[in-house]
């Protein structure tokens, strides 16, 4: 079974997750990277002003550096990523959009300094027409293992 995990991670902490996960399941590893670059600054959300609140608050699409050429290859995708503002950056979307996931089994995990994943849940299994098949906040590496044999991967 082809596998892939995809993750979008501008802090590094949801890379740890995503490398740790396509190593358990031997996956191919895909960085989902914005057309243009978050900075530091970029990132401080306790700055109202910084460029992670204003998509998030404002909608505002952000557009993928690229495509998975080759998204037919997988029978199963594991997207991840950092909670913002109780959901999913506003770059998964985009992701998403981009991707057919008919066919597919989809997974989520993300990462989060004490917000729950159950809003990025919702919209996104909309987006993929109810195709995901779990979700996990895998904050610990020891989670990982428990969560893929829950599922059995």
């Amino acid at each position: 079974m082809d596998i892939l995990v995809a993750y979008f991670s501008p802090s590094g902490t949801t890379a740890q997750a995503a490398k740790k996960l396509a190593d358990e399941l031997k996956a191919d590893l895909f960085e989902i990277k914005p057309e243009k670059p978050y900075t530091a600054a970029d990132l401080k959300w306790t700055n109202p002003l910084a460029r992670c609140n204003r998509e998030k608050l404002l909608n505002q699409k952000v557009p993928c550096q690229e495509k998975i050429g080759n998204i037919s290859d997988y029978q199963v995708v594991f997207i991840g990523f950092p909670i913002w503002y109780y959901a999913e950056p506003n770059i998964i979307d985009s992701f998403v959009e981009d991707h057919n996931w008919e066919g597919k089994e989809v997974y989520l995990f993300a990462t989060s300094g004490g917000s729950n994943m159950s809003k990025a849940v919702e919209k996104l299994n909309t987006k993929i027409n109810g195709g995901i098949g779990g979700s996990k906040l895998l904050n610990r590496s020891s989670d990982i293992g428990p969560w893929l044999d829950s599922l059995g991967l």
